[in-house]
């Protein structure tokens, strides 16, 4: 459903007066809804920290205070509007930041004392945060293919599967085969566009997923290169609408269309609808 509240549902075009096409309909069971989230502000992102990316005290970065005060203000919007109702899977990059804002904004916060429910996230006493459980969320998963720019930086290097495994039990690991993170590599920056290619990798294989509606919690630089790939064919005010860059924690709901079905030389998918987005957890 797109945010004049039509879904499309049938392959079917508008002509204006003088027979021009502006408005498509498409098959439901060609359309997938996409929720894109960029992770909350992580300590990487405050501005003292700016020149300092590939410093060791910055590996994995963690959300920073207001990165947490985000997730909450998020969460809230989320609820209030049943858009979490909706959602059938939630994929998270495998970096801190990102699990924490997946498990912050997309987990259950009300807790019940004696009920055996395996954590989302376990209490951090370091930080105060407290446990976040599975009870009556979508299943999550971590895929490595939308994790940040690699190399470089140590805020884009992961921790071991392992030591995740004991903060997020209730994220689903079983995609990633190494323990350790060996994309990273410290002295070699991924390019635009092996970024990009990684990124269409991604769209290519969210395709192939059984779940219409889906929640993404991601990167800056992977969504900016990856939906850069997308709207060649859209008004530049809708390509804009689509490849802007995402503020931290901001939501932003789009529809994947499959386009091979009606139209043999373009095998590709794309963006065809756009609906409004939370910028900082505020409507814009």
């Amino acid at each position: 459903m797109d945010a004049t509240g039509i879904f499309p549902a049938a392959n079917l075009q508008f002509m204006d007066k003088d027979g021009a096409t502006d408005r498509s309909l498409y098959p439901l069971h060609r359309c997938k809804i996409l929720h894109l989230v960029r992770h909350a502000q992580g300590i990487h992102n405050l501005e003292e920290m700016a020149n300092s990316k590939t410093s060791p005290q910055l590996f994995d970065a963690k959300l920073s205070p207001l990165g947490w005060n985000q997730v909450d203000n998020l969460r809230q919007r989320v609820n209030a509007c049943g858009l979490l109702k909706s959602i059938e899977l939630v994929i998270t990059s495998p970096l801190l930041r990102t699990m924490q804002t997946a498990a912050g904004v997309f987990g259950c916060h009300n807790l019940t004392d004696g009920m055996d429910v395996t954590p989302l996230m376990v209490a951090d006493v370091n930080s105060g945060q407290e446990a976040i459980s599975s009870l009556n969320c979508p299943p999550f998963m971590a895929v490595e293919l939308c994790q940040e720019r690699l190399g470089v930086n140590t805020c884009d290097k992961r921790r071991s599967i392992s030591e995740y495994k004991k903060i997020f039990p209730a994220i689903d690991f079983s995609l990633i085969e190494s323990d350790d993170d060996n994309l990273w590599m410290p002295d070699v920056r991924e390019s635009d566009e092996d970024l990009a290619a990684r990124g269409m990798k991604f769209m290519s294989w969210l395709w192939t997923r059984k779940e219409k509606e889906i929640a993404v919690v991601t990167h800056s630089a992977f969504l900016f290169h990856t939906l850069r790939e997308f709207g060649n064919r859209c008004h530049p005010s809708m390509k804009t609408e689509i490849c802007k860059f995402f503020t931290n924690c901001e939501l932003r709901s789009m529809v994947l269309v499959d386009e091979s079905f009606w139209n043999l030389q373009h095998d590709r998918i794309r963006f065809c609808n756009y609906r409004p987005s939370w910028r900082n957890s505020l409507w814009c």
